[in-house]
């Protein structure tokens, strides 16, 4: 009974499936490799606002932001 091993572009679906069904719109949701910090999870709501999410690994950074995006929409649901 192995667990499933998810692509990157499953993950990157995901969170973008999470953020677009609470938030509406979506324009970016990605990873990129920064020289000094790692790996950078980002989702791009509109111009101004983001919410981003470092990891040592790619995989590392699209689960810090997973989490970082269901805290949000946790704390949204609650009130």
């Amino acid at each position: 009974m192995s667990k499933d091993v998810k692509t990157l572009d499953e993950r990157i679906e995901r969170i973008y499936r999470m953020a677009k069904e609470h938030f509406g719109e979506v324009r970016f949701v990605g990873i990129k490799k920064h020289t000094k910090i790692g790996w950078v999870a980002k989702i791009q709501f509109d111009e101004f606002e983001s919410l981003v999410a470092e990891g040592e690994s790619a995989e590392a950074a699209l689960k810090n932001l997973r989490k970082r995006l269901k805290k949000i929409i946790d704390r949204y649901n609650m009130v």
